[in-house]
């Protein structure tokens, strides 16, 4: 889920994206003296250099890190340790001016003027790229070099800033096993209305045969991508299905994980898949063009994402396994019952703080400071990215908001136009269609302390599927939490049942 690193993977590689800033969207950025009690105010230089020569409207940000922090503040939020960040909306900012943050801007954990005392190091960025939740990484946003500075200044002048480089390309990096594949998608396209392609990282079987094989689409928590690939192509804890074609897809976004699900303000995602992508790869790689033969996997959001295909294209694939989903019951969206009147995103019935995620056992973060985080962030957070997903669009064309930003209270109207998302629910409803076509092929596993939460909602599906009579696989494994879920152990019986799986496909080719 977010940019740490647990065990052997980065959570926010494996986990469960469009909050909208205090700061009006589309107001101009005004120059003028900073009023900030801390003193300390920003002046960002956009050079020429840069620019195309057209003034740009776009989301401009200062992260912070403390001057004992190592690496660029630009690779920030650490959603465990986030260190302060400011953005406000620039509009029509011309090539050869500066503009100002100070304390206007929206700010997290709080408003600049009360940044507290120290010293810090500083970088600004631009967001230009619509289509990746990456901020000050994501290729062609712009970012400068860091600045140190201390809180309270001694000077009334604003610290200068630039943003005089943009993030490059990434390259895949492919080798004999792990391949980059992309198409451009005609659907999308047409729906975003600008290019837009299909990535993946494709990782192909570690004994060639010349014969066609099986695939395991897989799908990436929020943050990860295709270039996962090159990790998962060794990594112990992936080592299933090696004897098959393993694709591990992109699901980043600009609203952050779009999880292929076809919504109202990320497009046809799952449809674009399954009519264009999948049989490019079909053909391009020597893949059985079997229902069967075609299976699903992923983690946190791309275990919502797997589990989700596998549901709502229940002929098209021949099987699922699903580790630690995203809420996949809305009745407990990470301890929150959605439908109920007069739930609070923030806090609880007794008026305590909501803790989103845990260690040990312990409340670390909380779905206030979380939001206020995301808030500053714009578009691309996690849980914005629930919103982009399940919610209409809104009279301005944004998602319409499932919670007040200020008190935390979620409109149950709102939530009601989740439903058609809502995994148990859809089963429940359909089932008398789904249940023939989903026989021996859902497959869910997560830990009773999952990290953020994420296992009631699995309890709650588990007993729906039993009493649907359904032969679906849930597990929720005592003790495991939301990185160590994902083991050798795990891995050699995924590994098993995905064999079983493909077998009789396997014996007629």
């Amino acid at each position: 889920m977010p940019p740490i690193r647990l065990r052997l993977v980065p959570l926010r590689t494996l986990v469960p994206c469009l909050l909208v800033a205090t700061v009006a969207h589309g107001q101009a950025v005004p120059e003028a003296k900073p009023a900030t009690a801390s003193g300390v105010a920003f002046s960002i230089a956009y050079p020429e250099k840069v620019s195309d020569g057209r003034p740009i409207t776009a989301r401009v940000y200062v992260m912070l890190n403390g001057s004992e922090v190592a690496g660029e503040p630009r690779h920030g939020p650490n959603w465990f340790r986030p260190q302060p960040m400011f953005a406000r909306d620039a509009r029509d900012w011309k090539p050869g001016e500066s503009t100002t943050i100070d304390a206007r801007a929206a700010g997290f954990p709080d408003s600049l003027d009360k940044l507290p005392a120290g010293e810090y190091r500083a970088q600004a960025v631009v967001r230009l790229n619509p289509d990746t939740a990456k901020i000050g990484d994501g290729e062609g946003n712009l970012f400068g070099p860091v600045v140190t500075f201390t809180a309270p200044a001694d000077s009334e002048q604003p610290i200068a800033l630039t943003v005089d480089q943009a993030v490059p390309p990434r390259v895949f990096p492919e080798s004999a096993r792990v391949k980059y594949a992309e198409l451009p998608s005609p659907l999308l396209s047409a729906f975003l209305g600008r290019p837009i392609k299909h990535q993946a990282g494709v990782i192909l079987p570690e004994h060639a045969t010349g014969r066609k094989t099986p695939a395991v689409y897989i799908v990436t928590g929020f943050g990860g991508d295709h270039f996962s690939a090159v990790r998962f192509a060794d990594d112990p804890r992936f080592a299933f299905a090696r004897d098959m074609t393993r694709i591990v897809l992109n699901a980043d976004c600009g609203t952050g994980h779009h999880v292929f699900a076809d919504s109202a303000n990320n497009g046809p995602r799952g449809r674009a898949l399954v009519e264009e992508f999948i049989p490019y790869l079909e053909k391009t790689f020597n893949l059985i063009p079997d229902p069967r033969a075609r299976l699903l996997n992923g983690h946190s959001s791309g275990g919502w994402s797997s589990l989700w295909l596998q549901v709502d294209h229940p002929d098209f694939f021949g099987g699922v396994w699903s580790t630690s989903p995203d809420p996949v019951d809305f009745r407990d969206f990470q301890r929150i019952d959605l439908y109920a009147p007069g739930e609070n995103m923030f806090t609880d019935r007794r008026g305590e703080p909501r803790p989103i995620a845990r260690m040990g056992g312990r409340p670390v973060l909380f779905y206030r400071d979380f939001s206020r985080m995301e808030e500053v962030m714009g578009p691309g957070g996690q849980l914005g990215s629930f919103e982009a997903v399940f919610s209409a669009k809104g009279p301005d064309g944004r998602p319409v908001k499932l919670w007040d930003r200020q008190t935390g209270a979620i409109d149950t109207a709102v939530a009601t136009t989740w439903q058609p998302f809502d995994i148990r629910l859809k089963l429940e409803r359909n089932w008398p269609t789904l249940g023939p076509k989903l026989a021996g092929k859902l497959h869910v596993i997560t830990g009773s302390m999952d990290t953020f939460y994420l296992e009631g909602a699995v309890v709650k599906l588990k007993a729906a599927l039993e009493n649907l009579g359904s032969d679906a696989d849930v597990e929720i494994i005592q003790g495991k939490d939301h990185s160590d879920i994902l083991d050798r152990a795990l891995a050699e019986r995924i590994d098993r049942q995905m064999k079983a799986t493909v077998a009789p496909v396997l014996g007629q080719e």
